[in-house]
């Protein structure tokens, strides 16, 4: 039985925490065969930055076999958009080049590469109800048992202590399980954006009852 430890990330766990993206990186299953020729596309984008900007909202899961999950926080997601336009993507944009012929045919990380171009900053409103964003992945030996849950409170508690009245997260319309799950933890609907495979639902929680509460 592997024993588990969620602690703050710290320096060296990008490779990690990025096999874990790639893992879980097609709607939520493996997406190894979609990404062998660049497994880290996803991360550069979805784990890389809140490393390097946001580490006190960084988490990180582990076993005995290594990382197999984190939850990564920002506190204010219009600030973090704008330090990762500056500070980010043009390192993006110079080693990756924006792929070229008919996007039908390219590759999922031709695709991602394109995002890197093409940044989806969107922010659902009322954003000064849900500033913050939050993003989370496990692998599934790290599933079911209540990790997820626990690396979530631990992001938001970091958050509210730091005055965040609520958070927001994204959702892929096909990923059921995880809609499930995030609306156990209280998050509700807030908009949705395009539709099908390519769609994607936001969800808030707002911590304010929290904070009454203390």
């Amino acid at each position: 039985m592997n024993d588990f430890l969620i602690r703050p990330a710290r320096a060296g766990d990008e490779p990690g925490a990025c096999h874990v993206c790639m893992k879980t990186g097609d709607y939520g299953q493996d997406g190894e065969p979609f990404y062998r020729d660049d497994p880290d596309a996803l991360g550069r984008i979805f784990v890389g930055p809140y490393l390097a900007f946001e580490p006190d909202f960084s988490f990180i899961l582990e076993d005995k076999d290594g990382i197999c999950g984190y939850a990564l926080g920002a506190l204010d997601s219009r600030a973090f958009y704008d330090r990762y336009e500056r500070e980010w993507r043009p390192r993006l944009c110079a080693q990756f080049p924006m792929p070229s012929g008919d996007p039908a045919r390219w590759t999922r990380a031709q695709t991602v590469h394109s995002w890197y171009h093409r940044p989806d900053y969107f922010t659902p409103e009322p954003y000064a109800e849900y500033p913050s964003h939050l993003h989370i992945d496990l692998l599934p030996r790290a599933q079911g048992r209540g990790l997820g849950r626990g690396m979530l409170e631990e992001v938001m508690d970091r958050l509210r202590q730091r005055g965040s009245p609520g958070a927001h997260l994204g959702v892929s319309m096909v990923n059921t399980p995880a809609l499930g799950f995030y609306q156990h933890l209280g998050f509700r609907e807030l908009t949705r954006v395009g539709e099908g495979r390519d769609g994607c639902i936001y969800m808030g929680k707002s911590f304010r009852q929290n904070l009454l509460r203390r």
